[in-house]
């Protein structure tokens, strides 16, 4: 039986209370509050009275109770303090001190790791991107912004910016930032044409799509902040990526072709062009030299025509004997007396000239 036989368990009889018709009287409340102080006599050590022990120990159940309130922050790590589960502030990193529970309650999240999130491939434990991953062309597979299927892998980088924002006002973190990347890099590509996104444009798309996912997530007030994006694998469909390889090599014979055509005419056309400046100068200074010559020439010719005003005798026979002599420089002169006064007529001298020519043409 569940019940004590002898009455209920305070000692009366027929119930659990001591009721019914020959129930005995109900408990001494004195006799229990005196025997609960005899026991914390014996508890308490030295003796004491039953009121400074029981202080006693209420203080120091309430020393060891507050101090369960001191906390460390790890390097690395961000403090959030909640008050009834409400959010008070944050603490940085060491000793720190906050109400203990249940009246207070302290995160500590790391907010310097820096965690990654795959989009359009799953796998692969040997790198980012390894051979064994498995497409998952649902997120991969976007438009370009001239209506070509583009299949892209990326990842995303991210960190926690703001503790408080990154545990309250996101229910799931990197499920947010997965949506939140597919959404801008779809954006970016949508307004990207194919070509520029395989070549020229890539860092440019990595770029673009970081900066708008931030700009996402800052306006969720996640506290995320956005380290890297960076694509890894961009290429058209598989099934049409034969033919566009067939079209790149075209493209790229095309721009060798237009790369050595260009230097040629870089090669050729400075050359021409210094050319034609060299006769160009060579011209202009073939007109000086005649315009000096004849502006020299007209100048003597003034100045002798002033000197024959002057003296039109006297320079006369100048420019006579000055004409002779130019005349008669080179030839074998013969000089004869038409007055016959000298004899025969014919006046001896010593070719001086023509004895040098022979003396210097004589073999040595």
């Amino acid at each position: 039986m569940a019940w004590n036989p002898k009455g209920g368990p305070w000692g009366g009889g027929g119930g659990p209370w001591g009721g019914g018709p020959a129930s005995s009287p109900p408990p001494n409340i004195e006799e229990m509050v005196r025997r609960t102080q005899d026991r914390m006599r014996r508890m308490v050590p030295g003796g004491l009275g039953t009121s400074r022990g029981i202080i006693l120990v209420v203080a120091a159940v309430l020393a060891i109770w507050l101090a369960t309130g001191f906390y460390r922050v790890q390097p690395g790590e961000q403090g959030v303090e909640l008050m009834f589960g409400r959010f008070v502030k944050t603490t940085t990193p060491g000793l720190n001190y906050w109400f203990p529970a249940p009246i207070g309650e302290v995160l500590t999240p790391n907010v310097e790791q820096t965690n990654q999130i795959t989009i359009g491939f799953r796998g692969g434990s040997d790198g980012p991107r390894a051979a064994s991953a498995r497409d998952v062309l649902q997120e991969s597979q976007m438009l370009t912004a001239d209506q070509n299927i583009i299949d892209v892998d990326f990842i995303v980088q991210w960190r926690i910016k703001n503790a408080a924002d990154y545990l309250f006002n996101i229910r799931d973190p990197e499920g947010t930032v997965k949506v939140a990347a597919e959404s801008a890099i779809r954006e970016v590509m949508g307004q990207t044409l194919l070509e520029d996104a395989l070549t020229l444009k890539r860092q440019e798309v990595d770029d673009r799509t970081k900066e708008l996912l931030q700009q996402i997530l800052d306006s969720y007030n996640a506290g995320i902040f956005i380290a890297e994006v960076k694509q890894l694998k961009v290429d058209p469909p598989s099934e049409v990526i034969d033919a566009f390889n067939d079209v790149q090599r075209a493209r790229q014979d095309q721009e060798r072709s237009v790369n050595e055509a260009t230097a040629y005419r870089n090669d050729i056309v400075p050359r021409a062009k210094g050319e034609a400046e060299r006769i160009t100068q060579g011209a202009q200074a073939y007109r000086e030299q005649l315009t000096r010559e004849a502006e020299g020439e007209a100048k003597r010719f003034i100045s002798v025509l002033e000197a024959y005003q002057s003296g039109r005798d006297i320079t006369a026979r100048r420019l006579y004997l000055e004409r002779m002599q130019e005349t008669l420089k080179n030839t074998q002169n013969v000089i004869i007396d038409p007055t016959g006064k000298g004899g025969s007529g014919v006046v001896p001298y010593l070719p001086l000239p023509e004895i040098q020519r022979r003396q210097q043409e004589a073999p040595r």
